[in-house]
């Protein structure tokens, strides 16, 4: 299997700002976010039932030692191997029964055994548990052909945690794992951070609800659908989603309004330079600062960042898809460093393209990508289609992720190594 070098740095070496100077690279526009998003302040204490999702504002260490005391690891017999002298077999009487939950009653020793069972306390003068599968049992005898070694099938009290030890840092989410190690941990509660919450605000004139009778220049809207779930997955708060008209005043006071109430305000479409693109506008007249305007990527150029008062703003391009791979490459990594997460970034892997690629070069391409097996040297391997289309939704199931192509290249031959980002599902 080849080792592939690890990846030097957060981007995807499409440093090249592409031909108009006044783009950011995705690098920058990467550590723009960084310099700029800061956690939510408020956090919150709730139950470890309630924890899925959230992120921790302080880090969970240890109650006490796990396991608290030496025990079973399987059902069996807890034997004195000392006490097994000769070359066997080794017949025993045994001296008592221990199910999990419950003490010895009386220690082992000499040619006494005890039964016990899985997770059951080891009997004071056994130093080893014998498989059931192992020995021979006659009435209250059992009987070993082979002489085990101390420690055999013994939890140690302490092999899992320390009391006191960090488990799991600040800023973590808690998954399914992570909520078992607080549970091991003896934390019943955990300390995270506020939920994000997020607005958002879909614009278009010629958008109408998918389902409903469209007019002969209107299209259904994939946006509001699209990102009130793909929000949703974040484990963030919607406390807003709306629709905006193409006029800038009721544009600002839209935005003035969502602003007042999210700490992230997102908006599709409206971000271009068209005379009917009145976002920035709307924005400019509500004092807002613009932190980026334009990143030398494909599709979605147009993505913008900045701040509303005290509200964070993300501006995607109209075009769903466009809106969709700029979001899993920006909007993911301010959301995770909004919600406290670190990292905040999509980790991103090495991949192998199946096919060659040809492709203008200027701007770093996202291009998603269906994650297809491995080739005879255990590299991963993914598909894509020859070209991408920023009005396409209809490939997105199929694809896995996205594959970032440089921006100076403009061929890459099968097999050529390209990084990869695993669409997020928080």
């Amino acid at each position: 299997m080849s080792l592939l070098q690890p990846l030097a740095r957060a981007g995807c070496g499409c440093d090249a700002p592409g031909p108009a100077t006044r783009l950011v690279s995705v690098d920058e526009a990467l550590a723009c976010i960084a310099a700029n998003a800061a956690a939510v302040g408020e956090t919150e204490e709730v139950a470890l039932p309630a924890a899925l999702g959230r992120v921790l504002a302080r880090a969970v260490r240890s109650q006490a030692t796990a396991p608290p005391f030496d025990n079973a690891a399987m059902d069996g017999y807890a034997v004195a191997t000392g006490a097994l002298t000769g070359e066997g077999p080794w017949t025993l009487a045994v001296a008592g029964r221990i199910p999990a939950g419950q003490a010895a009653a009386a220690p082992v020793g000499g040619l006494r055994a005890a039964r016990i069972f899985t997770g059951a306390p080891i009997p004071e003068g056994a130093d080893a548990v014998v498989m059931q599968e192992d020995v021979r049992r006659e009435g209250e005898r059992v009987t070993l052909t082979r002489k085990p070694s101390p420690g055999l099938n013994i939890r140690r009290a302490g092999s899992d945690m320390a009391a006191g030890e960090t488990v799991l840092k600040a800023g973590r989410r808690l998954g399914p794992r992570e909520i078992a190690a607080c549970a091991a941990a003896g934390q019943g509660r955990v300390v995270v951070h506020r939920c994000l919450r997020v607005g958002l605000l879909v614009t278009g004139d010629e958008v109408c609800q998918a389902g409903t009778r469209r007019d002969a220049a209107q299209i259904w809207d994939i946006n509001t659908p699209l990102f009130s779930a793909t929000l949703a997955e974040t484990g963030a708060e919607l406390v807003a989603v709306a629709s905006g008209a193409d006029r800038r005043e009721a544009l600002a006071r839209q935005l003035a309004d969502i602003a007042g109430r999210a700490d992230l305000v997102v908006t599709t479409g409206g971000i271009s330079v068209g005379e009917e693109d009145h976002v920035k506008p709307a924005l400019a007249d509500l004092g807002a600062e613009v932190l980026f305007s334009g990143v030398a990527v494909k599709p979605g150029k147009p993505v913008s960042f900045g701040r509303l008062g005290r509200a964070y703003w993300l501006g995607l391009p109209g075009n769903p898809l466009s809106a969709y791979v700029t979001w899993q490459l920006f909007g993911t990594a301010l959301v995770r460093r909004l919600a406290g997460e670190h990292p905040a970034a999509t980790p991103r892997r090495h991949v192998v393209t199946a096919d060659a690629i040809r492709r203008k070069p200027g701007r770093c391409e996202l291009r998603p990508a269906t994650l297809a097996g491995f080739d005879a040297e255990g590299r991963e391997v993914v598909t894509f289609d020859d070209a991408i289309h920023s009005g396409r939704v209809a490939p997105l199931p199929r694809a896995d992720g996205l594959i970032l192509l440089p921006a100076e290249t403009d061929v890459l031959p099968a097999g050529a190594l390209v990084e990869f980002q695993p669409f997020s599902r928080n």
